[in-house]
Formats: structure tokens, sequence, C-alpha cells
């Protein structure tokens, strides 16, 4: 008998994942856009850091709903709602005449990548063996790294050969409509999905739910599973609302450590280069078509890194990882920050982002959304998810709306030559480093409906709660066979 079904697995999950082209395709797309939009709008500093950071209030209010509204109508049915959006979103922005019309139509966009990015890994992770959650997230991750290489290159190409004129007057907007193309391919394949079994048993739909879950593996691991699901989501009325979540301390304690790896992982600085490496690359050289260009490298370091912790991820665990690459990751941003103030020449510079991409891909690229996938109890998930990625995006919004003030401050260019960010930056990573050894456990191999008394078992003021947990008598073998 089999296990698990897992070419079926691999076949849904991988289209869940297009989502993930569609989030890596628009959020480094404006990389290419900004600099010819600010010149083609006369843009102030402030005002192209807020053309490029609206996006991300958009992102929040997606993020902050997006657990009500999947919770309602099902993860399915949320996944087709933001592809429609970004539809709409790359449209609108490619054919906007003013400020205005762009950031009304880049806040559609960003409600739909809030959505999107909170959807997707708690889809993938309620329909995924416990063994191979890990991957099954990280080839999410791989099509968003390769949706941000792609839309590296297809700037590179749209920009290639023409005059800066053009680039100013149309090339940007080609830029922008160039997303249509993942959003439309999602939508064809989306409704070969199954809802989520989860989903599904919580609301009651108890046989639509066993018929999914034995399409995923078998009718003996089905119902075992079933009634796991069932068990551990009997006081769901009580807590999987807003006001349950903050008044249970135990769910206020996840939540908290939740948002936390959220803002951590922003405020490493990795979107300052998905957002802005052209500009910040214009740093150290003159021509905007080779800032284009080196861009694409950054891009395939991040691939790069995924795609070795795609493999090792199941293998070696989520905090070493985490814990290590945020080292890592500060040890390149100071290496990096040393090569902008010594105005070093040559590839130091670019080497220096290339190894913190790289790092940042191995590590936390995965590692944060995968946690914050699967820490949280069927329960509270799908609304405690909506929380940590609302974090997310308001620690992204602070950090690139405050970076083209920075990068383009007469002050901290004379003392630092666009260094001051990156050095932010690496402080947060140590901060990161800290934060990893002393609040997460490692959930890898571990079934979701059994991480919340490893999460409690952390923190000294629920060690005792969780103990008088771990004490009761152990579950069946069956329990952890998802």
């Amino acid at each position: 008998m089999r296990k698990h079904n897992l070419r079926l697995i691999l076949f849904i999950c991988s289209v869940a994942s297009l989502s993930g082209v569609i989030l890596g395709y628009d959020a480094s797309v404006i990389s290419g856009v900004i600099e010819p939009l600010s010149e083609h709008l006369a843009l102030s500093p402030w005002e192209s850091g807020w053309a490029v950071s609206n996006v991300i209030l958009g992102c929040v209010i997606g993020a902050w709903g997006v657990g009500y509204i999947s919770d309602r109508i099902g993860r399915k049915s949320t996944l087709i709602i933001t592809a429609v959006l970004f539809v709409i979103s790359a449209i609108g922005s490619a054919l906007a005449t003013s400020l205005t019309d762009f950031v009304i139509y880049r806040l559609i966009g960003g409600f739909a990548v809030g959505m999107a990015s909170a959807i997707t890994p708690l889809y993938i992770a309620e329909v995924s063996p416990k063994d191979w959650r890990g991957r099954m997230l990280g080839l999410q991750q791989m099509l968003m790294v390769g949706g941000q290489v792609t839309v590296y290159v297809v700037n590179y190409l749209i920009a290639r050969g023409m005059p800066h004129e053009w680039i100013v007057s149309s090339g940007w907007r080609w830029m922008l409509a160039s997303g249509i193309v993942p959003c439309v391919l999602f939508l064809l394949l989306v409704p070969f999905m199954p809802e989520s079994p989860r989903w599904l048993a919580l609301k009651g739909k108890t046989e639509r739910a066993r018929q999914v879950l034995t399409q995923l593996s078998n009718a003996q691991h089905a119902d075992r599973l079933l009634q796991e699901i069932i068990a551990s989501s009997k006081d769901e009325a009580a807590q999987a609302s807003q006001g349950g979540i903050l008044r249970d301390p135990r769910t206020r304690y996840i939540l908290l450590i939740g948002c936390a790896i959220a803002i951590l992982q922003q405020i490493s600085g990795i979107n300052i280069l998905l957002y802005y490496a052209p500009s910040l690359l214009q740093n150290i050289t003159s021509s905007t078509q080779s800032s284009l260009f080196q861009s694409i490298f950054l891009g395939l370091a991040l691939l790069a890194g995924v795609a070795v912790c795609l493999s090792t991820i199941d293998r070696f665990g989520r905090t070493p990882l985490l814990r290590w690459g945020a080292l890592g990751c500060a040890l390149c941003l100071v290496f990096t920050s040393w090569a902008f103030i010594t105005q070093a020449e040559g590839l130091l510079p670019v080497t220096g982002l290339v190894a913190f991409i790289l790092i940042f891909g191995l590590s936390w690229s995965l590692g944060a959304w995968l946690l914050i996938s699967e820490i949280f109890p069927n329960r509270m998930r799908a609304v405690a998810m909506g929380y940590a990625f609302s974090s997310m995006y308001v620690a992204n919004f602070i950090v690139t709306q405050s970076f083209p003030m920075m990068n383009r401050s007469e002050v901290l260019m004379t003392h630092f030559h666009g260094a001051f960010p990156l050095m932010l930056c690496a402080l947060g990573c140590l901060v990161a480093f800290w934060f990893v050894r002393r609040f997460l456990p490692e959930t890898r191999g571990v079934s979701l409906e059994h991480i919340e008394p490893l999460m409690l078992s952390k923190s000294r003021r629920f060690a005792a709660t969780a103990q008088q947990t771990v004490e009761q008598p152990a579950s069946p073998e069956w329990a952890n066979t998802k």
C-alpha cells in the first residue's frame, strides 16, 4: 500500500507554487521600472520611495485579511482571486499616466501579493506530508525566485540596445505588462487543484476531506489523519477568531514568534536588493543597462541558494540554517559596506552582494516562510499567518520607503558612499542570529498537529504547560505519518 501519492502532491503543489512566480515577478519588476518611471514623472526621492513602497500597504491589508477570507471561501478560491487581482494590477500600472494612477494599481497588486504570500504556503503545508513539507514549500520559493530572475532578464532584454529616451517613455510600461503572462498561466491551471483537506475538515465537510486525503495517500492513512485533524481543532470555535488568538497566552506567544520571524527576514535587507538592485548598483556603475545586467547575477545567486536549501532543509533542519545564515548575511553586508565606503573598484562590491544573496537563499528565503507556515496550530493557522505576513510587509514598507532617502542623502553618501543602509541591515542580521538561537525549536519531521508543544517548550514561561502536554500518553504511531 502506498504511503503517499507523491506524483499528485507534486502536481498540485507545483500549480499552487505558480503563484510564487507571480509574487517574484511582481516584487522585482519594479527594480527596472523605478528609475525610468521617476524620470518620466519627475518624481522626488520621497515620491520614488512611495512609488515602490505603496505596494507594501496593499500587502499588509491583503495578508491581514486573507486568513478570514480563506477560512470562509476556501484556500483554492482565494488563490483564484489573487490571480485575477494580479492581472488587473499589471494592466493598470502599465497604462498609468500619473503617479496617482500608478499607485492605485500597484496597491491592488500589493493586496494580491499579501494574499498570495500567506495563502500559498498555507495551502502547500496543509496538503504536504511532514517529511516532504520543506521541499514542497521550497518549490514555491524556487518558483518565486525563478520569477525574480525572469523579470531581471526580461527588464534587461527590453532595455538592451534601446535609447534611454524610449526606456523612460515606454520601456517601463512593457516591463510591467509582461507580468500578465504568468498570471494567465496560473488561472488556467488552478481549477485542477483540490481544496485543502484540513480546511474541509475544519468546516465539517469530513467526507470531502476524506476523499482528498485518500487521493493524497491511502484510505487507512486518510481515516487516521482525519481523526487527528478534528481532535487537534476541537477548540477552534473558541480560539480561531482574532480575539480568541490574542486572549489565549499560548497562541499569543506563538503568534509573536511568527511575527518576529517575518520582521527579521525583512530587516536583513533582502528587499533593498530585490526592489532597488539597479539603483544600488548605480553607486558603483554609471550605466543603467550595466546595472540591469548585474541585477541578473543577484537573482541567479538567490535561485542557486534556494535550490541548495530545497535539498537540505528537510535533512539538516530549519534552525541551523537560519542561525548560521543570519551570521553569514551579516558578514557579507559588513564586507560590502567596507567596499562601498572605500570605493573599491572592480567586482568587490558586487561579490559581497552576490554572496549575501546566496547565503540568504540558503537560509532565510525558504526557512522563514516555512516556519511561518508550520508553527501555528490548525485552529489559528490561516488567521495567524495573516498577522505574520502583515508584520512582514510593515517591516518591508519601512525598509523600502526609507532606502531611497538614505541612498540619495548627500550627507550619508558623502560619508558612507551608499553603505549606510547595508550597515543597518547587518545589525538586523545579528539580531536574527540571537533570536533564532533563543526562541525557535527544530520542527523538522514533526507533524503540524504536534508542533505547538515544541513552540511552548522553548519559552521558560510556557515550559510547565508544555511539559504537561508532553507527559500525556504518547500518540499512536499513525499520528506522526503526516
